[in-house]
């Protein structure tokens, strides 16, 4: 199954075509994709965009010496928008993957993404990664988690233990449903999401142990454009000086990450090293 979801994103995110960054400059203008339905990052609030990273796009536009539109599209099409030349850039949550790298550059990382494990409040079944031996797990169809399942399949081998049975979902609110209503033991999910679900309810999710090793939030820039991925990373590296990049992470993360790579990631090996995937 985690071959099936790697063939399906490699499938859909093809080598772009775009334009570069001087192409940008001369027309006066960048395009940018957003979702809205990935809180904190990006989500919707009466009628407005909300999060991290529409704030990011604030302070960017004031940043830019080219205006820059926003369209907002669901998730699922959004990588493959930007892939094929539609838009610029991804202004998103996006983790960082070995498939993704194969299309996309990402920017200086601004999130961990080091994946938890959520289970009920009230079960005390599960105390730590050797007790979800068995269990069912949910995680979202396609994703980047999906794909780090052997992580946690090496760690439950070494305790003598095994992964169980793995439900997939169209999205994360089915599956914390599903966890809720008591037909899933846990769910897994990027660390940031994770501490937000558990903040928002914590009288019926509590976060557990990490079951992955570390994971990074970015922006993807085609990597036919490495002049934007500079040009991205200058505007991060003038957020970090400023203090206004970690002010952002406090207030819609809960923590700043000081301890994330300040280079941008570029290439399978240099994020397998980052991740500890050797």
């Amino acid at each position: 199954m985690l071959s099936a979801a790697v063939a399906t994103l490699a499938f859909t995110l093809t080598q772009p075509a775009t334009a570069d960054l001087s192409d940008i400059k001369s027309r006066g203008v960048m395009k940018v994709a957003t979702e809205d339905n990935y809180a904190p990052f990006n989500f919707m609030e009466n009628g407005q965009a909300k999060g991290f990273n529409a704030d990011m796009l604030k302070e960017l536009k004031q940043y830019a010496p080219f205006s820059i539109t926003q369209e907002i599209m669901p998730w699922t099409g959004l990588l493959a928008a930007v892939s094929s030349g539609q838009y610029d850039m991804a202004l998103t949550g996006a983790l960082v993957s070995t498939e993704r790298l194969r299309v996309f550059n990402f920017t200086i990382p601004y999130a961990s993404a080091q994946d938890f494990y959520v289970k009920r409040a009230d079960d005390d079944s599960i105390r730590s990664v050797a007790d979800l031996s068995g269990k069912k797990l949910g995680v979202q169809a396609g994703s980047v988690l999906l794909t780090r399942l052997p992580e946690l399949k090496a760690m439950l081998d070494k305790s003598g233990g095994q992964l169980g049975e793995v439900v997939k979902y169209q999205s994360y609110p089915e599956a914390y449903a599903d966890l809720a209503n008591g037909r899933l033991d846990y769910v897994i999910n990027a660390e940031v999401p994770v501490n937000t679900l558990v903040k928002a309810r914590p009288d019926v999710f509590s976060k557990g142990q990490a079951v992955s090793g570390p994971g990074f939030v970015a922006w993807p820039v085609p990597k036919s454009d490495p002049e934007l991925l500079k040009f991205l990373d200058q505007f991060m590296t003038h957020m970090k000086q400023s203090g206004r990049l970690a002010e952002l992470q406090k207030t819609w993360f809960g923590e700043a990450f000081p301890d994330l790579p300040q280079q941008p990631i570029t290439e399978v090996d240099q994020f397998r090293q980052l991740a500890n995937l050797n």
